[in-house]
């Protein structure tokens, strides 16, 4: 009888053992998750730079003699086509002069000939001489005219007088330059960037710089043109142009000048999807593979996905920039424990009134 009895309490046992309910109640695990955000900011760069004017050149005169005069000084300001310094005009007056009266002598005679020829009393041979002798003398006329308005140089753009290579009463030659010349416009400023930022290029979305001098302002920059040779310490000029309207006035108070310092920041465009960012605890390693555990919210199981981390962030969150999309699930905590397909539990939100999850 007892031996009935002992069978029939291990036979209980067993059967109970053996329910799947209660089995699978305790085997499923409560996870934390969070949800996959977009990540708004871009990737950018810093670079230090510098602020030229858009022209800086010297001015020359194309013929030479004695500097009459010079009429402006080092920090003058003078607008285009204003004269600045002058040349001895005497010799290159007493030159046209002589080459104005033999331009009057050859083309009496040349026009004489001409009228005989159209009448037949002229040789062919006499009307080529007549026409080529006019055509080279009013060349040389030409020429001696453009020499005597040379003596006067002139600005070729509104600007400024950086500095005076000569005075008056010295001889200069042709080509030797006299005067430097910066422009009063829209400065630029230059960066060199390394290779890494030269293959990207193409991605800029816009550029930006910042001056000490200015710290409240962030001034916009437009993209002139980028070397495509490195330089003696392997970096590429990048040429910048400033994108505000300048006027002459603020230039000098509010404004950027030629020879300031400045920090250039590259903001670029994000490659392919819009990159989202995770709590940098969701990442596991699948192999050599940063992957995820994404929740299935129709099945409640979890299945592994590889992803591509662009960058870590402060505070323990990663920037995806592939694998994931907006408003997916992800297991943020006990990543480790969890097997592929396996079902589990999201762990309530703790209540805004228990703050903590004291109760």
């Amino acid at each position: 009888m007892k031996r009935i009895i002992v069978l029939l309490a291990g036979l209980i046992i067993t059967i109970s053992a053996c329910m799947p309910g209660k089995t699978e109640e305790k085997s499923i695990q409560t996870v934390k998750v969070d949800t996959v955000r977009v990540y708004s900011e871009k990737s950018s760069s810093t670079f230090p730079g510098k602020v030229r004017a858009a022209s800086d050149i010297n001015l020359a005169f194309r013929i030479s003699g004695p500097i009459a005069k010079i009429v402006v000084d080092a920090g003058s300001f003078v607008k285009k086509g204003q004269v600045v310094a002058e040349l001895d005009s005497r010799d290159y007056a007493l030159q046209l002069s002589a080459t104005e009266a033999e331009y009057n002598r050859i083309k009496a005679e040349a026009e004489r000939v001409i009228a005989l020829y159209e009448k037949g009393s002229a040789t062919p041979n006499d009307y080529d001489k007549a026409v080529f002798g006019l055509q080279q003398i009013t060349a040389k006329l030409d020429a001696h005219r453009n020499a005597l308005n040379d003596v006067k140089l002139c600005a070729p753009f509104e600007g400024y007088v950086q500095k005076r290579f000569f005075g008056a009463g010295e001889t200069i030659g042709a080509g030797m330059p006299v005067i430097s010349m910066i422009s009063a416009g829209l400065p630029e400023v230059e960066i060199n960037i390394p290779s890494s930022d030269f293959i990207r290029r193409d991605r800029v979305e816009s550029f930006s710089c910042r001056f000490d001098l200015f710290p409240d302002k962030n001034f916009p920059l437009e993209l002139i043109g980028v070397a495509q040779k490195a330089n003696l310490n392997q970096l590429y000029t990048v040429r910048l142009k400033m994108k505000l309207p300048v006027s002459v006035k603020d230039k000098a108070s509010q404004l950027p000048v030629p020879g300031m310092t400045t920090m250039v920041t590259a903001l670029y465009k994000n490659e392919g999807a819009e990159p989202v960012y995770i709590p940098f605890s969701a990442l596991f390693e699948a192999g050599d593979i940063s992957s995820v555990w994404v929740y299935n919210k129709v099945n409640q199981t979890v299945e592994a996905r590889a992803i591509k981390l662009a960058t870590i962030l402060n505070g323990g969150k990663g920037v995806v920039s592939e694998g994931l999309k907006e408003g997916e699930i992800v297991i943020t905590a006990g990543v480790h424990a969890l097997r592929q397909g396996e079902k589990v539990k999201l762990l309530p939100p703790v209540s805004s009134t228990n703050i903590g999850g004291l109760l």
